[in-house]
């Protein structure tokens, strides 16, 4: 059994997954000489109980496991609070697999037998990737919780504004007066800390909030 470890505070973590305990404890010793703290599971199950959204970092996965495979574990990350990057390591190429993991999103697709740059390389590739991604999350997490501070006509007054309309299309169009429309826009502004349409409308769109299903969905 690999022996427990705890993640560390310190930085990101490389979360890697493998039944076969002699790989994973070559893989530790890898990815530990490489300077990174490392966590080691038996099974995505084992890992997926462990998983908050907290842990930063990226997990390094077998194809090829009991229960839960590589690509079950890509799709549960995915839908998860926190999905980290994933790069496969699978003990033969494996095409069909290989282009599956690579469109929903997986980092990397590499071979066991591979050189060990490679791996140390698509690891850092996915701590730059999971940063950045987490920065876009906690940004976008920050900016829903502005728009739900705004009431039901202060959206509907929105919906209206970065469509370019003016306030006495606005006022017409929802049966309010100008001057309401316009006590409306400033609270829009105050709340939401933007200064012109063009901003309301970039970040209306940054989490998309007016957006519309294509015809026929």
């Amino acid at each position: 059994m690999i022996p427990p470890s705890h993640p560390s505070n310190a930085g990101p973590t490389i979360y890697i997954l493998d039944d076969d305990a002699s790989f994973l404890r070559s893989a530790q010793r890898l990815l530990r000489a490489a300077g990174y703290p490392v966590e080691a599971f038996e099974s995505a199950q084992e890992f997926l109980k462990r998983l908050s959204p907290d842990m930063n970092g990226c997990v390094v996965t077998d194809l090829e496991m009991p229960g839960l495979n590589g690509l079950q574990l890509q799709e549960a990350l995915g839908k998860s609070a926190n999905p980290m990057p994933v790069i496969f390591l699978s003990a033969q190429g494996d095409i069909p697999r290989t282009v599956h993991a690579m469109r929903s999103g997986a980092e990397d697709f590499l071979t066991k037998l591979g050189p060990k740059e490679e791996l140390l390389d698509a690891v850092k590739r996915a701590l730059t990737r999971d940063a950045r991604e987490r920065k876009q999350r906690g940004r976008h997490q920050e900016l829903r919780s502005k728009f739900a501070q705004l009431s039901e006509r202060e959206l509907e007054v929105l919906s209206h504004v970065v469509q370019g309309k003016l306030n006495k299309q606005i006022a017409d169009d929802l049966g309010i007066n100008e001057r309401t429309v316009k006590l409306h826009r400033t609270n829009l502004t105050r709340t939401l800390q933007v200064q012109s349409v063009a901003e309301l409308t970039r970040l209306t769109e940054e989490i998309g909030l007016f957006k519309k299903n294509p015809p026929g969905e």
